[in-house]
């Protein structure tokens, strides 16, 4: 199971402060997105939030928890994603603060891959 229909209602209103929440399911998992910002991923009804530089030492409870993670080649990949301790599902401003960091860290690895994504080269039509 990768998020119960159950579980990703509760997400949408308790991160609903943050602007349109949608879930869509991608690689086994459920990917969580704020206006269009996947801010955290869900596997197994667990929620885990994206982590960058800039936001780790804010999340660093989450440290405590193995990161979101899938098999590859006998060996196993960590994601940049922190499991979300369960306690914040009982303080709905604290799981907000959480996902807007969280969000954060998302916008700022978008921005860098746009940076070094290459640029495509404009064609000029050609004259005959």
């Amino acid at each position: 199971m990768v998020a119960s229909a159950s579980f990703i209602e509760f997400l949408r209103e308790q991160l609903a402060p943050l602007g349109r929440i949608t879930v869509r399911r991608m690689f086994g998992k459920a990917g969580v997105f704020c206006d269009g910002v996947m801010l955290g991923m869900v596997r197994d009804d667990t929620l885990y939030f994206r982590v960058d530089d800039g936001n780790r030492h804010a999340l660093r409870e989450a440290e405590a928890f193995p990161p979101l993670n899938y098999a590859k080649k006998g060996g196993t990949i960590d994601l940049s994603f922190w499991r979300a301790p369960e306690r914040l599902f009982d303080d709905p401003d604290e799981l907000v603060a959480w996902a807007r960091s969280a969000m954060e860290a998302a916008r700022r690895v978008a921005a860098k891959r746009e940076r070094a994504a290459p640029k495509q080269r404009k064609t000029r039509p050609v004259r005959r």
